[in-house]
């Protein structure tokens, strides 16, 4: 915003005079039209130059509230009391109403003359962008515009709206006391210039504080009612009345406080829609992603139900060959018995026959015993696993022995496989470790191959490292130790002491929160926060959340 450039009060002073001495001198010699009219002009500049110069020193008497000093509980109270005389409180807000007209329009600004000419565009003050197009619209054609050309301009950017009916209002308004038209009044004011002299109101007050009073001695004077005896202030009016054009502006203004609050409310309605539809757009994701996890649990528990459907089959085969096999025993000795010894010859007599079907008999029942027992005697490969490829032939074989374990419901086979994958002797432990084994020759992979790129990294091991966490104990051992100082080298080496970063385990800082004693590790650096892994909730679906670092602090064992 602009300000107008005031010049000297000193100066201004100085071209007053100047001008004045001019008119006198030119009013003892011989009057010239061009002369008069050249001082008469620089006379009306003069004052206009001393109005805005009044215009700065109001402004700084109400924002340093100097009129406290004097006594005033308000700038009101000072302009209705000291100035009074040249219009008191309204007219001091008509000059500072064209102060903002003229900061407004910036370098256009020293084009507007006085207040006259600043009232009419006081309506754009708002809308800055249409207070120079006026100023510009004035000023084609005529470089001195006068206050109708500034007011045309102004309708043209911004027409008036049409005179719409006020509505009397239903409450009583405040009643003011004002003084009936035709009354004599007396100034009974001490420090009131006209103190004890009395004159009569003839005319309409400009407002609800003044009289306009003429004297005996034929002058009109603006009187304030505080100034005159108490005596002749009655309640005359019914009602607050205002002059025509303040009921134009009221009306002007209640329209656009009308339209201001439709479109609020149409901007509300819409934000809340808004926020509604992608408040639900969220939740629809959310059960998608949900549904995608469950089916795609269905899917992979349905393959596995199969696999053991299938295996169970197997079974359901071998035990109908096995029976089949005992029925045709047992018709093969029932014909040895029934049919003479003739009929057989010399191979064999009839009690070598029962004792070779014992036979069979009994190797087939040790046979079974065996191949039980050895199953079972697998539970020692936990202690002295083999020299070559230990992890893999063990992990095959728990597995092995898991699945033989859930056919036949077998506890020792379901205990040798828990030995052997280091899980609990549970059929769903055996399941989620087997998955888990499984995923080991692939990390074993991964790592060797972050490890053996050139300038490797703390971060660049841990973004592979970090898909592997579960199974962080199994790939460690089949790394070789080169492999794993590399690892502890390099983690040592992006450790800050005093700083929170990937890798780092801390605990949550507030003493009343939950996790103040749990243990977790930084997984993921997100800029401002963190994303911490919490080992409380393994087991659980969410295993991360985030966190500012001043949240957190470094994890100290209370045991130690």
């Amino acid at each position: 915003m602009t300000t107008q450039t005031i010049p000297n009060p000193s100066a201004s002073r100085t071209q007053g005079n100047a001008a004045i001495d001019h008119y006198i001198f030119e009013k003892d010699s011989t009057l010239d039209y061009s002369n008069l009219n050249i001082s008469i002009q620089e006379t009306f500049a003069a004052i206009d130059r001393f109005e805005w110069q009044a215009v700065d020193e109001i402004m700084q008497m109400r924002e340093q509230q100097l009129y406290r000093k004097a006594g005033y509980k308000s700038f009101e109270q000072y302009c209705q009391a000291e100035l009074s005389a040249w219009g008191g409180y309204r007219r001091i807000n008509q000059l500072l109403g064209a102060k903002k007209v003229i900061d407004a329009s910036g370098e256009l600004g020293k084009h507007i003359k006085n207040e006259r000419q600043a009232r009419s565009l006081l309506r754009l003050v708002k809308e800055p962008e249409k207070l120079k197009q006026a100023v510009v619209i004035a000023l084609e054609g005529n470089s001195s515009p006068s206050e109708s050309d500034f007011a045309s301009a102004a309708n043209i950017v911004v027409p008036q709206l049409p005179r719409k009916k006020v509505q009397e209002p239903m409450v009583p308004k405040i009643q003011e006391p004002m003084v009936p038209q035709s009354a004599i009044v007396t100034v009974t004011s001490p420090t009131h210039s006209r103190h004890g002299e009395s004159g009569r109101v003839e005319a309409d007050p400009p407002n609800d504080w003044q009289q306009i009073v003429t004297f005996e001695d034929g002058s009109r004077e603006l009187v304030n009612n505080a100034d005159l005896n108490n005596d002749a202030i009655v309640s005359c009016s019914q009602e607050r009345t205002y002059p025509k054009e303040y009921a134009e502006v009221i009306a002007q203004l209640k329209e656009q406080h009308q339209q201001e609050l439709e479109r609020l409310s149409q901007e509300l309605r819409i934000g809340l829609q808004t926020e509604a539809t992608a408040k639900a757009e969220e939740q629809v994701q959310e059960q998608l992603s949900s549904l995608q996890q469950l089916f795609k649990q269905q899917k992979e528990e349905n393959i596995q139900l199969q696999q053991r459907l299938d295996e169970m089959e197997g079974l359901r085969r071998l035990e109908i060959e096995n029976q089949q096999l005992h029925r045709r025993i047992q018709e093969l000795e029932h014909a040895v018995e029934e049919r003479p010894s003739q009929q057989w010859g010399n191979t064999m007599t009839q009690q070598a026959t029962k004792a070779l079907n014992k036979e069979v008999k009994r190797c087939l029942r040790q046979h079974q015993r065996r191949t039980l027992l050895e199953t079972i005697d697998l539970r020692s490969l936990a202690q002295e696993p083999p020299k070559e490829n230990a992890q893999e032939c063990l992990r095959l074989m728990g597995m092995a022995l898991g699945n033989l374990a859930s056919v036949m419901n077998n506890a020792q086979a379901l205990e040798a496989a828990a030995i052997i994958l280091g899980s609990e002797p549970t059929q769903s432990a055996i399941a989620y470790r087997a998955e888990q084994l499984e995923m080991l020759p692939q990390a074993v992979s991964d790592i060797r191959q972050v490890l053996a790129q050139p300038g490797c990294t703390w971060q660049d091991y841990w973004a592979v490292a970090q898909e592997y966490e579960l199974i962080k104990s199994d790939y460690w051992v089949e790394l070789t130790s080169e492999e794993t100082e590399l690892i502890t080298a390099l983690q040592n080496a992006s450790i800050e002491p005093d700083t929170i970063q990937v890798g780092s385990i801390v605990a949550h800082a507030d003493p009343y929160h939950t996790l103040y004693v749990e243990r977790g590790e930084v997984v993921q650096d997100l800029g401002e926060e963190v994303l911490v892994a919490w080992d409380c909730w393994k087991e659980q679906s969410k295993k991360t959340d985030r966190y500012f670092r001043d949240e957190l602090r470094f994890w100290q064992d209370e045991n130690q």
